[in-house]
């Protein structure tokens, strides 16, 4: 069993490292501003700051490309890497992330911030809002490739080639059906007064069936092939594609949902 978890943190690591283009480095213990960029009109001085929320074995790096695009779009940009790289209970993670918003906010003044959050990310996220008082704190949450109402946990290891959770707490906890998704999903899917947008795409490979990437009561859900019905993206890719960040820019200034289907 112990070899089994061993092969899976490695698999989901070396699958999370793919999505990089640059040498994996560790996410900084406190908050640090994103380098300053112009402010462009998608993005005012005074806008929230984004918190980029990584998923199951999201290394900070990673989410790297997706944060650049914030910058450039003028805004300031934290990357959060799951604890544990996000393998163990994901209302403990919650917690932990709790505590890294109000380092944010402390760090920048800002009375609440924005969240984008990938796969597990979201669902930490979401936890977060609904059940530890994040609703106060956070203006917009915006999820990519999210299992909000879980994922068939075949899927996922089988695209790994593992078979099965391997005592994986964070797999086990995103099955369709678990004891977590099950509060996680009762009562009001979008509390308080936060925007929520979801984005999902059918060529997902960890997220089955992919229309489970959305919620509901309210919140704007976008399957990125509804508009652009030529473009492919998968699982990790929803953090690269040009396409899936015009729908999160979008979002961010609560505008209409208008994807360029042929960004880059």
């Amino acid at each position: 069993m112990l070899l089994r978890k061993t092969a899976l943190v490695l698999a989901l690591a070396t699958a999370a490292l793919l999505a990089s283009t640059a040498t994996a480095t560790a996410a900084p213990a406190d908050p640090a501003p994103a380098t300053a960029a112009p402010t462009t009109p998608f993005a005012a001085a005074a806008a929230n700051p984004v918190i980029v929320v990584g998923g199951l074995s999201g290394v900070a790096v990673a989410y790297e490309p997706i944060a650049a695009r914030l910058r450039a779009d003028g805004y300031r940009t934290f990357i959060y890497q799951l604890p544990g790289l996000g393998l163990g209970d994901i209302p403990t993670s919650a917690r932990a992330f709790a505590g890294y918003v109000n380092q944010v906010r402390a760090s920048t003044g800002a009375a609440s911030v924005d969240v984008v959050a990938h796969s597990e990310g979201g669902l930490v996220s979401r936890y977060y809002l609904k059940r530890l008082g994040g609703t106060a704190t956070v203006g917009r949450y915006v999820s990519l490739g999210t299992p909000q109402y879980g994922t068939y946990v075949a899927n996922i290891v089988a695209f790994l080639g593992l078979g099965s959770c391997a005592g994986v707490v964070a797999c086990q906890q995103m099955s369709i059906g678990s004891a977590f998704l099950a509060d996680l999903n009762a009562g009001d899917d979008t509390p308080g007064a936060v925007r929520y947008t979801t984005i999902r795409t059918l060529q997902d490979e960890l997220v089955r069936p992919t229309g489970n990437a959305a919620v509901n009561d309210g919140a704007t859900n976008v399957l990125i092939q509804s508009y652009c019905p030529l473009r492919v993206v998968g699982h990790l890719g929803l953090v690269l594609d040009g396409t899936a960040y015009t729908i999160v820019r979008g979002a961010l200034v609560d505008g209409p949902v208008r994807p360029n289907c042929l960004a880059l």
